[in-house]
């Protein structure tokens, strides 16, 4: 048994907690009676550029998730319509691609799938960001990526069978996608 004042507490705690940015979230195999208390998400900070104040800052990048399934072209050049020097986003750290992950949880927990903008280089089995920037991280899904040296599955996506993690797959295949921009490149357009 509880004391009078124990669920005001914990009311509060949670409106702190979401108001901060957390949520909390069911993972799979949970059910209401049983939540996973420990399974939060915090957002990243705005992006802190004037008239991007809807984006998120992820590592050295400002980031919006966009809702509008494209094949991955049209979404790299949707990301290059929507912001100079814009690109699909690359990911270079856990930290950045666990934030991408609780983006999209937070923003379409329904469809976690997206576009990164990662491609193999013409069936040669190294994969290339799209913004020019080094490969030195990836997050796979064991056993992933399965067709290279083809030009069947040529791009990347994120949260395929297992959250946070990436595949490679037909680019023809429409997803919703992260769109990303260094604040300092738009600075100096």
């Amino acid at each position: 048994m509880y004391k009078r004042g124990t669920k005001s507490v914990c009311f509060m705690l949670l409106a702190l907690l979401w108001d901060s940015g957390y949520s909390l979230t069911m993972e799979r195999g949970d059910t209401a009676a049983h939540v996973n208390a420990t399974a939060f998400h915090r957002l990243p900070y705005p992006c802190n550029v004037d008239g991007f104040n809807d984006w998120f800052k992820v590592d050295n990048y400002c980031v919006k998730y966009f809702n509008k399934p494209l094949n991955f072209t049209d979404a790299e050049y949707s990301c290059r319509k929507t912001v100079p020097r814009g690109h699909l986003v690359s990911v270079h750290n856990t930290r950045a691609n666990y934030e991408l992950l609780s983006i999209v949880k937070k923003m379409n927990p329904n469809d976690l799938r997206i576009w990164i903008g990662a491609y193999e280089f013409f069936q040669t089995g190294k994969f290339h960001w799209l913004d020019g920037s080094y490969w030195d991280y990836d997050a796979w899904v064991p056993g992933q990526p399965s067709n290279i040296y083809s030009s069947i599955e040529e791009c990347v996506e994120m949260n395929w069978k297992i959250d946070g993690k990436w595949n490679d797959v037909s680019c023809k295949t429409q997803k919703n996608y992260i769109c990303a921009f260094k604040p300092k490149r738009i600075m100096d357009e």
